[in-house]
């Protein structure tokens, strides 16, 4: 008889993983949002859809319930023990499943091997909620019925090896027995291989599936690679306003100027306008006024004849010419100089260009699309720009909102990048966890959809397979919100284990002689100084609110002026 396997290690680190913010009402796993829910609620839904469709789709769908638990559960271990023994990494799972309050969990049997694939295991549970509602509700029975537990430990089981482990209950207290026990080896290792992986489905349910999303997404992509075009992500109404009054101008021919702050994708919005056109079969031509030297702009735009100027070896046509029947985007035209408004007042009023150094004027068929994040209105009260060009473009003004109105949009265009830039890099499409989601909508997004564009690039190259997305990915220095955690008795203690050594922190203060008001302004310093004077991020670092930073600091600075 192979040896028992030695007691589970410590699980003081998993316990500082549980978070109870109970100031906003959230129960945090590390980075995964968890909910304390009565077994008598979960035992009312099992009994519900026993007696509706049956015992055997009720067992489908519990144990795939389970396994995506242990699925997400399996990505802590490799984090939270990396260098631990493979045991006491793998007991991550078991020790989770405990503090989760699935059941209490006893090794039996752990014979593994990593290189081959080999996997024997077996475990003994007590106190399983799901046999005792099961039995409350049914009675004793003449099957296992911890359908939940098992495909949790299956699914945590097949994402730790890298391969399809599947688990039996071979006794269980719904029968009577003394405890339940459970038996995990490979599936193709099991007799009835292919009754019990039709309970899990775990190649159809996860593998296949996504395989399949990855083929049909890049069939699509192939047969219309422009279809995306006129479709631009977002529901909130400040959104769907904006898009309205897109569609509303498409068919026509007039001139639309597109405002908002830098970083909103004026360009992706001009780019939808050209696309939901009759004009979409032509071409789009965007031009960056502030990305060319106001002495090349004019040749840009119209075009110029050989010997207009030094250099010009040969007739060139502008960007009105190579958009002819299409859309000119003109970006931040409110840098244009002003003679170069004047000739672009004549062309929108005209229909005509003069390439630079020829007298003949030339007809054109393009529809002008212009963009800035200036206050127009302001700038011809200053002189900076002509007012009879910025009433001629100001026909039909749509706004686009920043993101941070747009907050029940900023998930769904996570997603969307992370499926674009997963294409782009090669990667697989990795998943956000719920803290990372929520510090996503917390965020104030100073440089709106194009500051989210490039967290979420970033965070793709960073990503690695089997792991999700969270939030100090995103942002690094992010904490939970204070709150309290669990100790060894398994009590809620207020406050947070901290990974520092007090009593050294201690002794430290006491030898600096600065005392607990000079700690707090050397680390509110320190975080903004890591922060490159950024306050949200620093208020992140110390798991604070801007507000409450910024609050600290004023009251830091009052107090040194009143000593000096």
């Amino acid at each position: 008889m192979p040896p028992q396997p030695a007691p589970f290690p410590s699980d003081a680190d998993l316990r500082r993983l549980i978070h109870f913010s109970a100031a906003d009402g959230r129960i945090w796993l590390g980075d995964q949002r968890m909910v304390l829910i009565h077994a008598a609620a979960l035992g009312a839904l099992r009994k519900e859809m026993m007696e509706s469709v049956g015992p055997a789709p009720t067992r489908r769908y519990f144990t795939r319930a389970g396994f995506a638990a242990g699925e997400r559960d399996a990505v802590l271990a490799r984090e939270i023990r990396g260098n631990a023994s493979l045991y006491d990494m793998f007991a991550v799972g078991p020790q989770l499943h405990m503090l989760e309050g699935a059941a209490q969990v006893a090794p039996v049997r752990f014979d593994v091997d990593v290189e081959t694939g080999h996997f024997f295991g077996e475990f003994r549970w007590e106190h399983s909620w799901e046999a005792e509602v099961h039995r409350r509700a049914f009675g004793l029975q003449t099957e296992p019925v911890c359908w939940m537990l098992i495909g949790y430990a299956s699914g945590y089981t097949s994402a730790f090896m890298g391969r399809t482990i599947l688990f039996r209950e071979t006794a269980c207290t719904c029968k009577g027995d003394t405890h339940c026990l459970i038996v995990g080896k490979p599936l193709e290792e099991w007799d009835d291989a292919e009754e019990l992986g039709s309970w899990f489905k775990a190649e159809s349910l996860l593998n296949t599936i996504r395989s399949l999303q990855t083929e049909v997404e890049s069939l699509r992509l192939e047969i219309e690679p422009d279809a995306n075009r006129t479709e631009l992500t977002g529901q909130s109404e400040t959104f769907r306003h904006a898009y309205e009054l897109l569609q509303t101008a498409a068919p026509t021919k007039v001139t639309v100027l597109l405002t908002g702050e830098t970083g909103v994708g004026k360009e992706r919005f001009a780019r939808a306008l050209h696309a939901l056109s009759p004009r979409a079969d032509k071409p789009f031509v965007a031009v960056n006024c502030a990305a060319i030297p106001h002495a090349l702009i004019e040749s840009e735009l119209f075009g110029a004849e050989k010997g207009a100027y030094t250099g010009s070896q040969a007739a060139r046509p502008g960007r009105f010419e190579r958009a002819e029947g299409g859309t000119l985007f003109l970006d931040e035209i409110g840098e244009l100089p002003m003679d170069v408004q004047a000739k672009l007042l004549r062309a929108i009023q005209e229909g005509e260009i003069e390439r630079l150094g020829s007298t003949q004027g030339r007809r054109i068929d393009v529809r002008l699309v212009a963009a800035t994040n200036q206050d127009l209105g302001r700038a011809v009260q200053e002189g900076r720009f002509r007012a009879d060009l910025y009433y001629r473009i100001n026909v039909y003004p749509v706004v686009i909102p920043p993101l941070r109105e747009r907050q029940g949009d900023i998930e769904a265009l996570a997603q969307t990048m992370l499926e674009r830039f997963a294409r782009l890099h090669g990667k697989p499409v990795p998943k956000l966890t719920d803290h990372a989601c929520e510090a996503l909508r917390n965020h104030a997004w100073p440089g709106n959809v194009r500051e989210l564009e490039n967290l979420v690039e970033r965070a793709v190259i960073l990503s690695r397979p089997n792991r999700d997305i969270e939030a100090r990915d995103l942002f690094p220095g992010i904490t939970l919100p204070a709150g309290a955690s669990v100790d060894r008795r398994g009590l809620i203690t207020e406050g947070r284990t901290l990974p520092v050594d007090c009593r050294a922190l201690l002794e430290q203060l006491q030898n600096s002689g600065a005392g607990l008001d000079g700690l707090e302004r050397a680390l509110l310093r320190e975080a903004v100084d890591r922060a490159d004077g950024n306050l949200s991020a620093a208020a992140r670092m110390l798991g604070l609110t801007r507000p409450q930073l910024s609050y600290r600091l004023s009251r830091d600075h009052d107090k040194e002026n009143q000593q000096s």
